[in-house]
C-alpha cells in the first residue's frame, strides 16, 4: 500500500504545497518518522543520505512551530556548514507563505551578522555545533523556549570531534523538548548520547537498497539562472529514491 503525505497527518495546506514542489509520495523514512514526530515522540532514525530524512524531520517541525512567536523554538545541528545551508534551504522551501523564519548559522560568517538576524527573530535555527555553542556562550542565542532539537548525521558529528560540543548544547536545552537523532550508522558513542538525552525514543531503521539497478535512467533538469549547484541538487536528492 502506497502512503500519501496526507495520510501521515500533515495539514492539507502543507500537502498541497509539497505537491506543487513535486513531492507526491513520501519516502520510507518519511512514512515511518513523520507520524511519530507529529505525535511528540523522541526518535532515532538510521538512514543514509538521500533517503529524504531532511523532510522527515522538517515537515513535523514546520507544522507545529508558532510563526507568530519570535523566539527560537527548533534547533537543527549539522556537522558541516554546507549541510547547514542545505537543510536551511530545504526547510525554507517547505514553508507556507514564507513562514516561519529559518536561519542558518555557521563558522566562516561574521557572528555580528548572525547576532542581528537572531535579534530580529527566528523560530528555527540550523547550525554547526561550534558556532551554536559560541552563540550560546555569548548569550546571543537562547534555548529557553526550545521545543524541538534535531541532531542530523550524528555519526559525522562523532567523526569530526563535535560530540562534546553537541553534549554541551543538549545540556542547555529544556528537558521537556522533543529530540531527534538521525545517523547513517549507530556507533556506541552515538547510542550512549541517545540514551542520555532522549526519552523513550522510537527507533526507525531504513535499509539502503543493496542491489544495483538493472537499468539507469538519465534525466536532465533545467534550473533557474543564478541557482547554486547545492540549491538545485537538494530537492532532487530529497525527491528521488
Amino acid at each position: 500500500m502506497t502512503l500519501s503525505f496526507s495520510s501521515l497527518g500533515l495539514s492539507a495546506a502543507r500537502v498541497s504545497h509539497l505537491q506543487s514542489l513535486g513531492y507526491h509520495e513520501p519516502t520510507a523514512i518519511q512514512s515511518e518518522a513523520i507520524p511519530h514526530l507529529l505525535s511528540g515522540r523522541d526518535l532515532i532514525g538510521q538512514a543514509q543520505t538521500g533517503t529524504g530524512k531532511t523532510a522527515a524531520f522538517s515537515l513535523p517541525i514546520l507544522e507545529q512551530v508558532d510563526a507568530n512567536a519570535p523566539m527560537v523554538q527548533a534547533l537543527v545541528l549539522t556537522p558541516t556548514r554546507e549541510l547547514a545551508i542545505q537543510v536551511c534551504q530545504a526547510m525554507r522551501s517547505y514553508r507556507l507563505q514564507g513562514r516561519p523564519k529559518v536561519l542558518a548559522v555557521y563558522g566562516g560568517q561574521a557572528i555580528e551578522r548572525q547576532q542581528e538576524q537572531l535579534q530580529r527573530g527566528a523560530q528555527v535555527v540550523v547550525g554547526t555545533p561550534g558556532r551554536i555553542l559560541d552563540l550560546l556562550n555569548r548569550r546571543l542565542l537562547s534555548l529557553q523556549q526550545l521545543s524541538w532539537l534535531v541532531l542530523d548525521e550524528a555519526d559525522e558529528m562523532l567523526n569530526m570531534g563535535f560530540i562534546q560540543d553537541v553534549e554541551k548544547t543538549l545540556s542547555q536545552a529544556p528537558a521537556d523538548r522533543q529530540t531527534v537523532f538521525f545517523s547513517a550508522t549507530m556507533a556506541p558513542e552515538v547510542r550512549e548520547l541517545a540514551t542520555k538525552f532522549l526519552h523513550s525514543p522510537v527507533t526507525v531503521t531504513i535499509q539502503a537498497p543493496k542491489a544495483s539497478p538493472k537499468q539507469i535512467q538519465q534525466v536532465s533538469y533545467l534550473v533557474p539562472r543564478g541557482w547554486t549547484n547545492v540549491r538545485a541538487l537538494q530537492p532532487i536528492l530529497e525527491l528521488e529514491d
